[in-house]
C-alpha cells in the first residue's frame, strides 16, 4: 500500500471518529434548545457558514453557482438526506447510544451500498454482489447488532 493510500485511509478513519463526536454534541444542542429540529437547524447553519467561508476564500470563482438551478431534482436529495441523518442522530443518540447509532448506520450504509453497486444506481459502475461481499456485509450487520444489544 502506498503512503498516499494509507493517508487517505487514515483520513477516512478520522472522519468516522469525528462523526461519533458530532452525534452527542448535536444531541446536547437539541436538549438545550428543546427540540431535535432546532439542533439540526443549528448544526446546518454553523456548517453552512463554515463551508461558505472556506468556499469563498479557497475556491474564488471555481464553483459554478449558476448551474445549481439546472441540477436534476435527484441531486438535491444529498442535502435532504444529510438533514435526515443529522436529525435522526440527534433523536437516537440519547436513546440508543453513540456506539449503537454509528454501528447501525454503518451497517445500513454497507447493505445499501451493495445494492447501489450491484444495480449501478445513480450512475455508479456496476459491481456485482459476490458471496464475499455479502458475507462482509452480514458481519458488519452482526457486529452492529452486537454493539446495540449486548
Amino acid at each position: 500500500m502506498s503512503l498516499h493510500a494509507a493517508a487517505l485511509g487514515a483520513f477516512a478513519f478520522l472522519v468516522g471518529a469525528l462523526l461519533s463526536v458530532q452525534a452527542p454534541i448535536n444531541a446536547m444542542v437539541g436538549a438545550r434548545l428543546g427540540h431535535p429540529l432546532g439542533a439540526a437547524t443549528f448544526s446546518f447553519v454553523v456548517g453552512t457558514l463554515f463551508l461558505l467561508a472556506v468556499t469563498l476564500i479557497a475556491l474564488r470563482g471555481e464553483v459554478a453557482w449558476g448551474d445549481v438551478w439546472s441540477l436534476p431534482p435527484v441531486l438535491w436529495l444529498g442535502g435532504l438526506l444529510g438533514a435526515v441523518y443529522i436529525t435522526a442522530a440527534i433523536v437516537l443518540t440519547p436513546k440508543i447510544g453513540v456506539g449503537a447509532l454509528i454501528a447501525l448506520t454503518i451497517a445500513g450504509q454497507v447493505v445499501a451500498s451493495l445494492l447501489l453497486d450491484h444495480y449501478g444506481l445513480l450512475g455508479l459502475a456496476v459491481r456485482e454482489i459476490t458471496t464475499g461481499r455479502v458475507m462482509g456485509a452480514l458481519l458488519v450487520v452482526a457486529g452492529a447488532l452486537m454493539v446495540r444489544f449486548t
